[in-house]
């Protein structure tokens, strides 16, 4: 299969290309990093995905994994909304040899617990997600996305190496981990080659944080 990956040179991306690699898939990555895989099989493009102009031009992806994003700055909604939205209208465009589309969300989107431009940004990718899904539906086409959680990379090493946020983020975690760039490149997998009938879907990966947080109170009530 050819698959397009954007936000490929490190974290969840890097480790998803590494994964359809191992499999024998042609991979297309594009990240504003220089190239980090070096494979027969892997090509890297190096541009910011704002650039519409500069996007390759290819039009037949099998498999486009939407994981490029940036978190709490100035670009949040350009970058991790607009400039998907973009990226996706361009490929989706004439491709009949489209089978999916996954966007890589957040839980943010969800609970609306980040900085406002990033939730605002998560949000609306969810909400585009589903209209790409009804779109896509009559061409057989699965459009999804993955909302993780706490997930250790490096751009969440500020938190990780903080002894107290980290404590009072386990707090908050029932599970009591977050995931790994590993665990998160499974669902990838699963979501993009195994699964064939699930669309307009936003997969909740959080370790239990939204929903399993007891709030109720009553005397002589515990867990």
């Amino acid at each position: 299969m050819k698959i397009l990956v954007t936000g490929s040179a490190r974290g969840i991306g890097k480790r998803v290309c590494e994964k359809y690699l191992e499999m024998g898939h042609n991979v297309y990555g594009i990240d504003m990093l220089e190239k980090s895989i070096e494979h027969e099989n892997y090509t890297h493009f190096t541009l910011d995905i704002k650039n519409t102009q500069l996007l390759p031009e290819i039009n037949d992806f099998e498999i486009i994994f939407n994981n490029a994003g940036l978190q709490n700055c100035e670009d949040d909604i350009a970058n991790n909304l607009s400039a998907v939205m973009a990226l996706t209208e361009k490929y989706i465009k004439d491709n009949t040899a489209l089978k999916t589309v996954l966007f890589n969300a957040s839980a943010s989107a969800t609970s609306g617990q980040e900085y406002p431009g990033y939730v605002a940004s998560k949000a609306g990718l969810l909400g585009y997600m589903r209209n790409l899904a009804i779109r896509l539906a009559k061409r057989g086409v699965t459009v999804n996305a993955l909302s993780p959680g706490g997930v250790l990379t490096e751009s969440n090493a500020l938190v990780m190496n903080d002894e107290e946020c980290w404590k009072k983020i386990m707090q908050v975690t029932p599970l009591k981990k977050w995931m790994t760039v590993d665990e998160a490149a499974e669902w990838v997998i699963f979501l993009t080659l195994i699964n064939k009938s699930m669309s307009g879907q936003n997969i909740l990966v959080d370790n239990g944080e939204k929903d399993l947080n007891p709030t109720f109170v009553w005397p002589d009530y515990e867990l």
